[in-house]
């Protein structure tokens, strides 16, 4: 997990924990009213044990007897562990799931926001980051993404002003890659994006040294075989894998 995303974790987290801390039986007395101990989730989750919180911070999420505040501990905890195993979906459904026991939290929807950024979803990711501002206008870490991820989209200018079209055309292809790009709005953006910002590095770059030029077209090549062969594979995330070639090439832009 990105450091930012990290220390806004372990701040939702500590709040949390000291939140369920507040139920001294819960932690204290594993014969309480839950029938699962929530302490070795509280423990995993403070010591970043990824393995252990997603295992104890499960039990207690599954049992029906924990206390509202020790679910809420339990699944920020366990997004976060899942975050860090990269299993977003997974993270993305805790987060889901904390919000509707805390709806009004700007925390979890900042946290929730820092995961769809990293999917390369930016519109649910800056819905997010706005939710928590609304709730928490002082909220340092939500005001930051919010500015970060409103420079890329300005930088993005045009090429996301053109939605839900991609750089091919759509009624020429039966390839089923861009069959799915072509019936995702999201995809078709990022495609549309990749297309726009690979042409402009190269326009720069052979404007300064024409070998560079030549790396950025077999740098895009490989990233296109890349994609090829993996797409229907097993765990692939192609919206991950677009969104992730968008922000290599505008990190060449800004250089």
């Amino acid at each position: 997990m990105p450091g930012l995303a990290r220390m806004v974790h372990s701040i939702v987290l500590a709040s949390l924990l000291s939140a369920a801390g507040a139920h001294g039986a819960t932690v204290a007395d594993p014969t309480a009213a839950s029938g699962v101990n929530s302490a070795p989730c509280q423990a995993a989750a403070a010591s970043s044990d990824t393995a252990r919180a997603i295992a104890s911070c499960g039990d207690v999420i599954a049992d029906e007897h924990a206390s509202r505040a020790d679910r809420l501990m339990a699944l920020t905890a366990r997004a976060g562990a899942n975050a860090r195993e990269d299993r977003l979906d997974r993270a993305l459904d805790d987060y889901d799931t904390a919000l509707r026991l805390d709806p009004k939290s700007a925390d979890l929807l900042n946290a929730r926001g820092e995961v769809w950024r990293r999917k390369g979803n930016r519109p649910k990711a800056m819905r997010d980051f706005d939710a928590a501002l609304r709730l928490d206008s002082s909220h340092s870490a939500a005001r930051a993404n919010f500015k970060l991820l409103a420079s890329e989209l300005e930088r993005l200018g045009a090429v996301m002003a053109i939605d839900a079209k991609p750089s091919f055309n759509c009624a020429r292809t039966s390839r089923p890659l861009e069959r799915t790009i072509c019936d995702n709005s999201d995809l078709a953006t990022l495609d549309r994006a990749i297309n726009a910002l690979q042409a402009r590095a190269v326009r720069d770059a052979g404007q300064r040294d024409t070998p560079a030029a030549q790396n950025l077209r077999r740098e895009q090549e490989e990233f296109a075989a890349r994609r090829d062969s993996n797409f229907g594979s097993p765990g692939y995330d192609l919206q991950r894998a677009l969104s992730e070639r968008v922000d290599q090439l505008m990190a060449i832009g800004r250089h």
